[in-house]
């Protein structure tokens, strides 16, 4: 594209659209992008850059797959969409079927949903509505913890992180919830404070709702296996539900198709999204056990109160079946422990810049995080300098590449974000 067709195309995005997290117009411009292709963006300047971001973590297997390209056009040839109120078709059922497969335990009614926040938001209500349907009406909020982000919409709001989240500005106006440190400043019992609020608040507690190991936007920080039991036991003793939002873990990320996996722990609720269509289209789902969906359907309403208008469009659901058939060809934990080697051999030389706190690694999670807020700005144009497309948050630079990365691009990505960070 040429340069006059990219200034016009700039200029009228920032008189008409608004980008996420950004001011209205961006106090920086957007980079063009023209196409996109196996790891690859092809920004419109002609210039071409590994994405270290899969697309806010979605795009697993790349951009343009051939295999994910077959499964829309072939839907597309039957139809777009229909409503699901009333009717079912092919592509729901069987991809239901493939999600009840492979979710953990006896996880088997699937509500579909837009987006991750919506996902949350079901799963939220599913909750709630569990225990109004049984005559418990006082258990009513939710106990969750902290550095946690769930989403953007209200109720997903209210369960990130009330002081250091990015919705903190909304605080006096969400549900009020309860919030445990599973990271103490020192070597103590880490599900200490979660106990402490269940013992004295359980009876008005419906659900702990956790990104089980790894914290995604509210700090990417990882936490061991063995705590995500013990939440699952404490649940257990104290009678609540477990939610576990897998929308950024699920599907691989972590070494494993799902991060409750790692702890042989089944939740009472699922929420999956982002890499279930492998970045092509919007769509979550939430999954629950059954025993939730028969009180839910046979006491009070006797109905789920939700129903999105584009819930179980035909065209994502075929999408998110042929993106699960292909990650199960995949040697999963081959692929993600070595990405998980060569980021900790990559990064490990950022700790000697005086400006990083800390370097960690987890599956195809690579995170460098710094003393001070990082400029966003900065740091992106750099990485682009050494052909890497990243957003860093906060004092986060991070990178969650597409598992079809390789090893000489993991390389590339390790040396853009210590050639960013370097000045």
């Amino acid at each position: 594209m040429d340069r006059k067709r990219i200034d016009e195309l700039i200029r009228i995005d920032r008189e008409l659209i608004w980008h996420p997290y950004a001011a209205a117009p961006a106090t920086v411009d957007p980079y063009p992008v023209e196409s996109a292709s196996g790891t690859k963006l092809m920004l419109a300047d002609g210039r071409e850059v590994i994405d270290g971001m899969s697309s806010w973590w979605a795009a697993v297997h790349g951009y343009n797959h051939p295999v994910l390209n077959a499964a829309v056009t072939e839907q597309l040839g039957k139809m777009a969409h229909v409503m699901f109120g009333g009717l079912t078709h092919q592509p729901a059922v069987e991809l239901a079927r493939k999600l009840a497969e492979i979710t953990p335990g006896d996880l088997s009614r699937v509500f579909f949903c837009d987006s991750g926040s919506v996902a949350v938001e079901v799963a939220i209500k599913i909750a709630f509505q569990y225990w109004l349907s049984l005559g418990r009406p006082e258990k009513n909020r939710l106990l969750t913890i902290r550095g946690g982000y769930h989403g953007d919409t209200f109720g997903a709001m209210s369960v990130c992180d009330p002081v250091s989240g990015m919705h903190a500005m909304f605080g006096d106006r969400l549900m009020a919830q309860y919030f445990a440190d599973i990271f103490p400043p020192v070597d103590a019992d880490r599900l200490a404070d979660m106990r402490s609020i269940l013992e004295t608040e359980s009876h008005k507690i419906a659900a702990v709702i956790i990104e089980p190991v790894v914290q995604g936007a509210g700090g990417m920080r990882f936490y061991p296996p063995e705590l995500v039991a013990g939440i699952r036991r404490l649940c257990n003793e104290f009678g609540v539900l477990l939610i576990a939002d897998e929308i950024a873990t699920g599907f691989g990320r972590t070494g494993r198709m799902f991060a409750c996996d790692h702890a042989n722990v089944t939740p009472d609720i699922l929420c999956l999204g982002k890499a279930m269509t492998g970045g092509y289209l919007s769509f979550a789902a939430t999954i629950t056990r059954q025993e939730i969906s028969q009180v839910i359907s046979s006491c009070g309403l006797q109905m789920l109160m939700h129903g999105p208008t584009y819930m179980a469009n035909p065209l994502a659901c075929s999408l998110a079946l042929a993106s699960i058939r292909l990650l199960e060809t995949y040697d999963l934990s081959k692929i993600i422990n070595n990405i998980e080697r060569l980021f900790w051999s990559g990064l490990e030389k950022c700790r000697e810049l005086p400006g990083v706190k800390d370097v960690r690694v987890m599956g195809a999670i690579g995170v460098v995080e710094t003393h001070e807020r990082v400029d966003v700005a900065r740091v992106q144009q750099r990485a682009i300098e050494k052909g890497v497309w990243l957003r860093p948050f906060g004092n986060l630079v991070y990178t969650m590449p597409p598992f079809i990365i390789r090893d000489d691009e993991l390389a590339v990505i390790a040396e853009a974000i210590y050639f960013a960070l370097k000045d």
